[in-house]
C-alpha cells in the first residue's frame, strides 16, 4: 500500500508558498476539492490535504495550460 503524506493547512501553504487565510478562503472547493486533494479525517471539522494530487495536479495545469481556467468538474475553460 502506497503511503500518502497528509498536511495541515498550514504545512501545505509553507510548501506552495500561499498564505493559509488564501488556501482557506480562495482555493479550497474552488482548485482544491474534497475527496481529491484533501480529506475530512471520520467526517470531523478537521482538513488534511493530500500532497500528491495537488502536486501532480500543480504541474499539469502549469505551463502550457496558462490560458486554461480549471473547473470543479475535471475539464477546462479555455481563455
Amino acid at each position: 500500500m502506497k503511503s500518502t503524506e497528509y498536511l495541515t493547512t498550514e504545512e501545505l501553504a509553507e510548501r506552495i508558498r500561499y498564505d493559509a487565510r488564501t488556501i482557506r478562503e480562495r482555493l479550497k472547493d474552488s482548485v482544491l476539492l474534497e475527496g481529491v486533494h484533501y480529506i475530512r479525517p471520520f467526517g470531523g471539522r478537521k482538513i488534511l490535504y493530500l500532497w500528491e494530487p495537488i502536486e501532480r495536479d500543480m504541474f499539469e495545469h502549469s505551463g502550457h495550460h496558462s490560458l486554461a481556467i480549471p473547473m470543479a468538474n475535471g475539464g477546462r475553460m479555455n481563455g
